[in-house]
């Protein structure tokens, strides 16, 4: 693999992953909703894996060119979006966090146990990256441009290195966000409900867009 490219890749790929988002959206909702936000960060790394799965098996590339089943993912994302963010906005409330208060909540229902609720916030993660059409098309769109096809290294190999690159990029950036945002509003609990309601509008937000977007195309 082309160094220049790979580091070039890395520069862009950091970017990309330090823009606020529907990402950063749920690892803060979940940093402070639940006792670990290690599974929410899992889970949307899983759903990045998954896309880089898509890629190397060239279906990343299929999926885009067909407007009708990219149309009917879109709408699945925008519904799961908007789900989601209505369970946060139900919950904004009690979104000061505390760790004892922690370990019986299992996020939007406020019940359940510890097991439950991490498994919950995984599969949260995996449907909130993993069924959103914008990040197939990210690796649709940036993956080829920082691949060689003069490389020693095959071309799927060299897209399944660039994914997984990706993958531990977001997986350290997201791990850092839910960290800097319990520590700073762990003992702020007006603030930590503020932006647990401001994180449930943005997904309501976002996934009224892409819903309208496909109504009106």
């Amino acid at each position: 693999m082309n160094p220049e490219l790979f580091l070039a890749f890395i520069v862009v790929a950091v970017a990309l992953a330090c823009t606020p988002g529907v990402d950063w959206a749920f690892t803060i909702a979940a940093g402070l909703r639940q006792r670990s936000f290690v599974p929410a960060v899992a889970g949307l790394c899983s759903g990045y894996v998954l896309h880089t799965v898509l890629l190397v098996a060239g279906l990343a590339a299929l999926l885009a060119g067909m407007p009708g089943v990219l149309g009917w993912l879109t709408v699945a994302g925008a519904v799961y979006l908007l789900w989601l963010g209505i369970s946060t906005l139900r919950t904004w409330r009690g979104a000061s966090f505390s760790a004892g208060a922690a370990v019986g909540r299992s996020g939007p229902g406020g019940s359940g146990s510890p097991g439950g609720t991490q498994l919950k916030a995984f599969l949260q993660g995996v449907g909130t990256s993993g069924i959103n059409p914008k990040g197939l098309l990210f690796f649709v769109a940036l993956v080829p441009q920082f691949v060689s096809a003069d490389a020693a290294l095959p071309v799927p190999v060299q897209s399944g290195l660039l994914g997984l690159t990706f993958v531990l990029l977001v997986a350290f950036i997201y791990t850092a966000v839910a960290l800097l945002s319990r520590t700073l509003l762990q003992s702020r609990p007006t603030a930590a409900r503020a932006v647990t309601l401001a994180s449930g509008v943005l997904m309501v937000l976002l996934g009224a867009a892409l819903l309208g977007e496909q109504v009106l195309a």
